[in-house]
């Protein structure tokens, strides 16, 4: 009678599945948010997770350079060989110019994001799981940075920033200014409005889309990961079944998808730097 009534107030506290996605989306913040936008609060653990990342990041190029040498190279360093060249043959084709900063920042860029979005492959309930064991089975965290609007939109703010820097360094303020007012259009007085605004739209949109795109893929990578976490859950042989299957075959194709984004994310930061190296 006593097991009886144990099994029922566990299931009475059981989560259910849009609880159990909803504690697993939310964030380890500074206080609680209780508007839709609030510039106020902090996400700790993407701030973490991000510089956490960064100096593995570092770490592992620091490593690979240290032990760097002229006869046949090991797997790790034949590994590191095969990405600052791939960086360095894209920041060749894109950038006609001086490479000494942009070629490492591409690579930079490459490893981190790469770092962030291989957090997705850390199981779903472990830190669910260390927090209770901790006595803090509440509290919420999410180790994907880049699962996070706020971090990939910041990443897009810095590439932002560098394609003005570099669009004022190339052209001079004068020339970054003549042309945000006469191209694409022309240099007369009635296209100056027109040209203007199309060049703010073109700024703002290559930001939030760089932004946007990282975020959406990895968010929807983890929904993924929860919604198959969802079936092991069920007390049945098949949903068991189903929850390795699936899982094993999407954390298979997640990797293109890792990958994949932070290619992408290093390329179209070659080619807004590189546009701002260009005139319209």
């Amino acid at each position: 009678m006593a097991t009886e009534t144990v099994a029922q107030q566990a299931s009475q506290h059981a989560p259910t599945a849009s609880e159990y996605i909803v504690h697993h989306l939310g964030h380890l913040s500074s206080h609680h948010q209780d508007k839709i936008i609030d510039f106020s609060v902090i996400n700790m653990d993407t701030i973490f997770w991000s510089v956490a990342m960064g100096i593995l990041g570092c770490f592992l190029m620091w490593k690979a350079a240290s032990r760097a040498t002229a006869g046949v190279p090991g797997r790790f360093q034949a590994l590191v060989e095969i990405v600052v060249e791939m960086v360095e043959d894209q920041s060749k084709a894109i950038i006609h110019g001086d490479r000494r900063f942009i070629a490492p920042l591409a690579l930079t860029v490459f490893v981190w994001v790469l770092l962030m979005n291989a957090m997705d492959f850390l199981p779903v309930d472990l830190f669910a799981a260390l927090f209770g064991l901790a006595g803090n089975g509440e509290m919420h965290h999410r180790a994907v940075p880049t699962a996070d609007l706020n971090g990939t939109l910041g990443m897009a703010l810095g590439v932002f920033a560098l394609m003005i820097y570099y669009n004022v360094k190339i052209k001079g303020i004068g020339g970054f200014i003549h042309e945000l007012f006469c191209a694409p259009f022309g240099s007369h007085p009635a296209l100056w409005l027109p040209n203007l605004g199309l060049n703010i739209i073109e700024f703002v949109a290559k930001t939030v889309s760089l932004g946007m795109r990282l975020f959406g893929n990895m968010y929807a990578g983890e929904l993924v990961f929860l919604l198959i976490a969802l079936l092991g859950s069920t007390a049945t042989w098949w949903g068991f079944g189903m929850h390795v299957i699936a899982g094993s075959v999407w954390a298979i194709f997640h990797i293109l998808i890792v990958l994949l984004q932070a290619f992408i994310f290093m390329m179209l930061t070659l080619v807004y730097v590189g546009q701002a190296h260009e005139g319209h």
